[in-house]
């Protein structure tokens, strides 16, 4: 455990970091990248060059600073850090570089702040955090490779089939190349795409499982994402997946990870209300699926707001559930006005996604909520949950970042 005094200094940093963090981080991935480029290929150059990942270190950072006498209230923000380094295979001898050049990022920023007594109080705090998150990533690894059909690191896969699921959309059905069951994953989780990148390297990326587990396929459904072009960081992989993958094609994938996940074995009578914007409907339509199946009485509602009909993916899949099953409430919100010749009526309508339509859905606001798009909407539906009194234990969501970094902006 941390002395007191390491303590006291550390929680003394914390006005600083957040004033700085971000001119920190940017130092500290910059230096890091310089002195130790072995571990560039473990980082999204996309996140680095939108800033994301900057951001969502700054915040991690101010926030261990802050509550570091009461490190009970991070226990969630450690496990959506520790799954993604198992997911991106971040062992042991990483977090000394890491340490290294965040210690001396510390240092050449704060400048005269970085006392040396600074110094070497973050130096414990960071070496405590750091055994902490490789103790549970181990587990991980671990409980990864005993599950069936599990493995560590790396391993091929083949596509069986490769289905355009909208204008900018396409889902990839994925079998192991080595015969192996498909493994089991809870609905909701992620997966690890490596592929080889520029310079003879590779890069890696997450995408949600868009199927249900126990099929016998992964299935990830990868929206092309239009950089300046479709070499940019911001495009890469997605563009790379859409125009060469094909089916036959051999990809790699590392085993399901994700702390945002429905646990089918509860049996909670509360209804399931998902919540998706955009490319945010992947892991709620594995939850959805799996829903459907192990939970036959439960109601659960489904709302998806796209920007229009042409980048609209799994409409006519999510319209013969709803036919199936009539515990089932779907509804569609565009916020594209309506091309000529297109009526939206019945579950259709044009806007966002708000609290008037999540109230006129569910009017009685007790139930289990999901949700996962992008930022401002993920903090608009944040915000109106808890404004509505929702219980934050029946409040999950896929966000990038720690959720101190929802907080926080929602002002």
């Amino acid at each position: 455990m941390l002395n007191q005094h390491t303590i006291a200094v550390v929680k003394s940093t914390a006005a600083i970091l957040e004033e700085h963090g971000e001119l920190l981080t940017r130092h500290f991935y910059k230096r890091m990248f310089t002195h130790n480029p072995e571990v560039a290929p473990l980082f999204n150059p996309a996140n680095q060059t939108a800033g994301k990942q900057q951001r969502a270190l700054a915040a991690a950072i101010t926030a261990y600073a802050a509550n570091i006498d009461n490190l009970e209230v991070l226990g969630g923000a450690v496990e959506l850090i520790a799954q993604k380094h198992a997911s991106l295979l971040i062992k042991p001898e990483h977090y000394p570089i890491v340490g290294e050049n965040l210690l001396a990022s510390i240092r050449e920023v704060l400048g005269a702040g970085a006392t040396d007594e600074v110094i070497n109080a973050w130096a414990e705090a960071y070496g405590f955090l750091a055994n902490i998150l490789i103790g549970r990533e181990r587990q991980i690894y671990h409980d990864n490779a005993q599950r069936p059909g599990g493995w560590e690191g790396f391993k091929p896969f083949r596509v069986i089939r490769k289905e355009r699921e909208s204008s900018n959309i396409t889902s990839f059905y994925l079998q192991p190349l080595d015969g192996a069951p498909v493994p089991a994953f809870k609905p909701g989780q992620y997966t690890t795409v490596r592929v080889g990148a520029p310079n003879n390297q590779t890069t890696m990326r997450n995408y949600s499982l868009s199927d249900k587990p126990g099929m016998e396929w992964l299935r990830i459904s990868v929206k092309r994402e239009d950089g300046p072009d479709a070499n940019t960081p911001q495009g890469y992989v997605s563009n790379l997946l859409h125009a060469t993958v094909n089916v036959g094609s051999e990809i790699e994938l590392a085993p399901p990870c994700g702390e945002f996940f429905l646990d089918v074995t509860e049996r909670h009578q509360r209804p399931l209300m998902l919540l998706a914007a955009g490319i945010g409907i992947t892991p709620l339509m594995s939850i959805l699926l799996a829903a459907l199946e192990a939970m036959p009485d439960r109601e659960i509602i489904l709302v998806h707001g796209i920007l229009n009909e042409d980048v609209q993916a799994y409409r006519s899949a999510l319209d013969g559930l709803a036919q199936k099953n009539l515990r089932l409430t779907l509804h569609y919100r565009y916020s594209d006005p309506a091309k000529p010749g297109i009526a939206r009526t019945g579950n259709a309508s044009t806007g966002l996604i708000d609290a008037a339509l999540i109230e006129s859905l569910l009017p009685n606001r007790d139930a289990d909520y999901y949700f996962c798009g992008p930022q401002p909407f993920m903090v608009h539906i944040f915000h109106e949950l808890l404004a509505r009194g929702i219980p934050p234990a029946q409040v999950h969501f896929e966000f990038f970042g720690p959720r101190q970094a929802m907080e926080r902006a929602l002002g």
